[in-house]
Parts: structure tokens; C-alpha cells; sequence
């Protein structure tokens, strides 16, 4: 099956005279499962439906190249949210675009959703929009936008969209297609599930809902408005569950969003259908002389098996917009996918990751979640593991090993993904032996993100204590099956909770485990997390506690220099924060110091309680030198 048209020349190639539904989207058109727009497209192609896509447009022949869809317009900002596309956590413009033409910066605008839905209105007037995927999905409600510094309204009463689709999109486009195909007006659709809609306030029926505190509520600069935010935020957190969940309502003037609960997850059969649908794998080919698109090399030989977390660590998105049932694709899915890359002319015998937001879930958490769904007050691994848990890795290793034993596969990687503290709690080592064995290609991307407990508390995330266990456990198999491997830590600074003492403790940590980071995240405040909430309001919204929260440049700057302590030119910032916090004893040139100063000054005695010392040394260990972190933020 070819691509879909994305110029009208295609599109009467076709033999059609007009798109069902017109796609725009903020990445280029890259026809792979591991992109929204390509998901969506090819379930309403597998329904009968006329899809054509515009993918970053800019000018008016852009948005009019295929004339007016018969039904609607889906629009979508790309991935990612654009203005995380944009720009750096420090705020500073990005150089590149990993799901742009030739991986260039600037191909979409900021806040791509609101720009491309104005712009459509402006050229077609009252025609029906719905907007969906990730920047959508995490903007439904008033919301912290970091790069504004302020509290914004519903994303879909700024772009001017008729409906907002939230999660993943195959249950509710296809209902909303088939809706508007039968005659209905989209504004009259107001009873699907995993959607948003918005009414006048005079005409709001009342029934059983929860409402949050309201946009002009939230948004007041207030330390009350600061509270009503964090009450908000607990309520959309609380609700997000497809079994339990609440239609949710919050009030903007005169209109109100509604958002009806959930969609309920895939079942595997559905999820086979989805994935067994005729994706090209790989960017359209009018990008060729571009460069490419080079998002598809992360993903090119790469499987997606499962959707969903229940670790919902508190800095990540993935929970909120996925939830937190585990919807897994049946192994023979799997195998016929792989067996697709395999015949790829490029494929060289390396399947480069089976995995998914956590790759080793295959299973829903515990027994009571099929009936009643998520707690909505605790979280099941963190801080420790919940009793109800169920531990079993029995079903991804049997995948694993029949993936390995598949013709022209030399090796099956698990590169991120790996739940380190659900993994240590399986009794039956049988997966961790294999993992080690033949899954590992040099390195395993883990994510303790801090050593603090106070730091790990406020990010949803286990003990330092596990990831201990978990390392140590880690090179005792490596070394018996005499191999060279090592773990590559994600680690994050400035996280909310995290003082200059807890950032020097990180800092002492990396100095005890020998390990140089090349690269580190700051913690990047984006929509719809728990973690964002905490910046902007200084509250927990689960206990209303407050946080601290490391919020000025010089701060953040000197906790992400203690990451890399040992780099010359962060020096400035470790001595001005060893300075602040007192650490006077870790400056100079001993065996403990960080830094050296060769500055006049008097250093001063440290006389504050030290940091535990961290130097339980670990066998097979070097300095670290990973990448990035990939979407899992």
C-alpha cells in the first residue's frame, strides 16, 4: 500500500475528488507505527475513509491544497509538544528537529496546534475540527505553560477546535468518523469517550460530575490560586482511569470544558489490528533529498509491544496521556512485525529494542485493577513495591526467546525501558539472566534519576536502595556470563524537592560510581505532569505538602554543573554552589574534592552534617558516557 497523498496531484492519482479527512500535523509525514499521525491515518484508510495529510504547513496554498475535507479536519502538533520541539529546558531555541526534513529547526511554529487550527478557520470558516495527539491530549485543561510563565486556558478553547481527543486516538476517531459519516454535526458529539468538548455555560445540563477549581481560579498568581491548581491537578490525575473514572468539568467565563472519562485501552486483538495495518516504515520519499527525516532512525528496526504505565513516575507524561492499564500486542504480532523488518533491504540482522513506555509490562499490575481500576492515590513500585503487585516476566522472555530464534535476527536489544525496581522484585531470575545475556548491547539504559530519597519521593520514583540492589545484582550475572556491560543512569536535576544539598549528594554519588555523564537532563516543566504542577504551585497535589522547587537560572545551572563537576567549565557553578551550601571540604585538590579553587579567598571550615559517603565500589564499571534520554520524559 503506498503512502497517502500529501499533495492533490496524489490525491487524484487516487482517484478522488475529495479527502474524507484532512491530517495536519507539525512533524513531516513519516508512515510508521511509532507516529500518531501514521496510526491514525491508516485506521481511517482500513474504515473506508479518504485521508490526506499536510504536514507543517506554513502558507496559504499549504492549508488549501486539498480544498475542504468532507467530514473534518484532525489536527495535531507533531510527537512531542511543540514548544518542547522548540526549545531547551534553559528555554534556549533548539538546532534541530528530529522529526523535520533533514533535522532542521523552525519547520513548525510555536504552539502548532493553536496556529494551525486559526489558520483553518481563517481560510474555511466554521468547518469541523478536531484536534488530538500529544500536545492536545496534555493541554485539556487550564495548564502551566513554562515557556509563557503562566496558567493557560484549555488548548481546545485557544485553538477554536470543536472537539479534543485525549490518549490514544483509534477507539474515538473511528466512532467520531462514522458519527460524522451518518450526518451528525461534530458539535453535537458529546458523548464519546477519551474526548473534550466545550458549552456555554447557560447551556450546561448539570449531572454527576467532578469539577475543578476554574480557569480564572487556577490561574489567579496567588498562594490560593497556587492551591486551587493543585487541587485541579490531583482531580484530572485521579480520573484519568478508564473503569472508575468521572466525567470531569471546569469552568473558563462563560463556557465550560467537559471531558467524558477515558477511552477504554486495546485488548491485544485490538492492538494486532493495529499494527498489522500497511505501514510504509519509513519517511514519504519527497523528504529524500532533504536529508531525510532522521526520527525514523530510532524507531526503523525497533517494536512496540505493550502501551500503558503503572509507574507513573511523577515527571513523565506517558501515564496521563496513555494511562496506566497495560494493553499488550499477542506474540504472533510481534513475530510477524519482525519478520517485516527482517525483509527490510537495510536490516542488518539487529532488532534494536522490543519494548514500549516500560518494555518489561506485559500484564496488567495486580488482580483488583481489572475490576475497579488504578488506586488513585498511591502508585504500585514507588516508594515501595504495593503487596497486590503482581511480579511475572514470564510471558516477555517467552517473546524474547521466540524473536531470537527467528531466521536472519543475529541479536534482540532491550535499549530503554527496563523497570529496574519491578525487575529486582521477580524471585524468578530467569528473565534477568537472559536479559543480560542476549539483550544488552554494551550498555542498558535504567532511570534511577537521583540517589536523594527526599529528591525520589517527590518524583514518584523507589529508593536509592533498589537501583542499588538492581546495579550490584546487574554485574554479578554480567561477570558470570563474561561479558562487558554497563549500565547507563538517567539522571535529572533540579527536579522539585531538590535542594543544592541534595544536588551535592547526586554529585558525590557520581564521583563514588566513577561515572562522567556527557550528557544530563534538567527537569523540563511540561503540560499535564505532576512534577510541573509542583514547580509552578511549590505543593504536592497528592499530600498539598510543599516543595521546595529550584527555580532561578543560577540554581538550576549550578545543580545540572554538579552533574558534570569535573568539566572546566562548570567550575564557576560548583564553587559557587559549594560555597552557598557550605561544602567548603569539597573544594581543593584531595581524593574527596569536587573542585579545585585557585581563587585568593579564605576557605571556611565545613561545619553542616555531611552527605553519607557513597563508595561501595562495583565490579566491571567505567565512566559513563551515554546518550540522551530517549521519549520517555
Amino acid at each position: 500500500m503506498p503512502f497517502l497523498p500529501i499533495t492533490k496531484n496524489e490525491m487524484l492519482e487516487r482517484g478522488w475528488s475529495q479527502a474524507d479527512f484532512i491530517l495536519v500535523t507539525g512533524d513531516a509525514y513519516v508512515d510508521h507505527p511509532s507516529f500518531g499521525t501514521a496510526i491514525i491515518s491508516r485506521v481511517l484508510e482500513s474504515k473506508g475513509y479518504n485521508v490526506c495529510i499536510i504536514s507543517q504547513p506554513k502558507s496559504k496554498s499549504d492549508y488549501t491544497e486539498f480544498g475542504a475535507p468532507r467530514l473534518a479536519f484532525l489536527v495535531n502538533g507533531g510527537n512531542i509538544d511543540s514548544m518542547v520541539a522548540h526549545y531547551t529546558a534553559a528555554k534556549k531555541k533548539r538546532s534541530d528537529d528530529a522529526y523535520t526534513p533533514g533535522g532542521k529547526a523552525g519547520a513548525r511554529p510555536d504552539r502548532a496546534v493553536t496556529v494551525y487550527c486559526k489558520e483553518i478557520r481563517k481560510y474555511f470558516g466554521d468547518v469541523a475540527i478536531a484536534i488530538g495527539g500529544l500536545e492536545a491530549s496534555l493541554r485539556r485543561f487550564a495548564h502551566y505553560d513554562y515557556w509563557a510563565d503562566k496558567v493557560m486556558p484549555s488548548l481546545l478553547l485557544d485553538s477554536t477546535a470543536d472537539l479534543l481527543m485525549f490518549g490514544m486516538g483509534e477507539k474515538h476517531i473511528v466512532e467520531i468518523a462514522n458519527r460524522l459519516n451518518a450526518g451528525e454535526s461534530i458539535k453535537e458529539l458529546h458523548d464519546i469517550l477519551g474526548t473534550c468538548y466545550a458549552v456555554k455555560t447557560s447551556e450546561y445540563k448539570a449531572g454527576p460530575v467532578k469539577e475543578c477549581p476554574s480557569f480564572e481560579a487556577v490561574s489567579a498568581p496567588t498562594p490560593q490560586g497556587k492551591r486551587d491548581y493543585a487541587k485541579a491537578c490531583y482531580i484530572q490525575q485521579a480520573e484519568h482511569d478508564a473503569i472508575r473514572g468521572k466525567k470531569i468539568i471546569q469552568r473558563h467565563g462563560d463556557k465550560i470544558v467537559i471531558q467524558n472519562p477515558p477511552c477504554l485501552p486495546l485488548t491485544t486483538e485490538e492492538m494486532d489490528a493495529t499494527y498489522s495495518l500497511p505501514f510504509m516504515r519509513d519517511y514519504h520519499p519527497s523528504y529524500k533529498e532533504l536529508g531525510g527525516v532522521p526520527g525514523i532512525e530510532e524507531v526503523k528496526f525497533s517494536i512496540i509491544h505493550n502501551r500503558g504505565c503503572y509507574g507513573a513516575c511523577n515527571f513523565c507524561s506517558l501515564a496521563y496521556h496513555q494511562g496506566r492499564k497495560i494493553s499488550v500486542r499477542s506474540h504472533q504480532s510481534v513475530i510477524e512485525e519482525a519478520v517485516k523488518i527482517t525483509e527490510m533491504p537495510d536490516f542488518k540482522g539487529y532488532i534494536h529494542d522490543v519494548g514500549g513506555p516500560t518494555a518489561n509490562f506485559r500484564a496488567p499490575s495486580c488482580d483488583g485493577q481489572e475490576k475497579r481500576g488504578m488506586c488513585p492515590d498511591k502508585k504500585c513500585l514507588a516508594p515501595t513495591l504495593c503487596p497486590a503487585v503482581k511480579v511475572n516476566h514470564e510471558d516477555y522472555l517467552a517473546l524474547l526467546r521466540k524473536l531470537r530464534k527467528l531466521p536472519k535476527i543475529k541479536k534482540v536489544f532491550i535499549r530503554s525501558g527496563i523497570r529496574f525496581d519491578y525487575l529486582i522484585a521477580d524471585k524468578d531470575e530467569s528473565f534477568f539472566k537472559e536479559l543480560v545475556e542476549h539483550h544488552v548491547s554494551g550498555q542498558l539504559k535504567v532511570a534511577p534519576e537521583h540517589c536523594s530519597n527526599n529528591v525520589l519521593k517527590r518524583m514518584g520514583k523507589p529508593n536509592i536502595e533498589v537501583y542499588n540492589r538492581f546495579k550490584k545484582r546487574f554485574y554479578e550475572i554480567t561477570q558470570s556470563v563474561n561479558k562487558k556491560q554497563f549500565l547507563v543512569p538517567y539522571l535529572m536535576s533540579s527536579h522539585p524537592g531538590s535542594t543544592l544539598k541534595d544536588a551535592i549528594e547526586l554529585s558525590l554519588f557520581l564521583k563514588s560510581e566513577n561515572l562522567h555523564p556527557e550528557q544530563v537532563q534538567d527537569f523540563y516543566p511540561t503540560p499535564g505532569t505532576v512534577s510541573t504542577c509542583m514547580f509552578y504551585t511549590g505543593l504536592d497535589p497528592y499530600t498539598m505538602e510543599e516543595v521546595y522547587v529550584p527555580k532561578t537560572p543560577q540554581e538550576k545551572a549550578e545543580q545540572r554543573a554538579l552533574l558534570q563537576y569535573y568539566r572546566p567549565e562548570n567550575k564557576a557553578f560548583v564553587l559557587s554552589a559549594l560555597k552557598k551550601a557550605g561544602r567548603y571540604d569539597l573544594i581543593g585538590r584531595g581524593k574527596n574534592c569536587l573542585v579545585a579553587d585557585d581563587s585568593p579567598t579564605t576557605k571556611q571550615p565545613f561545619t553542616q552534617t555531611k552527605t553519607k559517603p557513597q563508595n561501595k565500589k562495583t565490579t566491571g564499571k567505567k565512566p559513563f558516557t551515554g546518550g540522551k534520554k530517549g521519549g520517555k520524559r
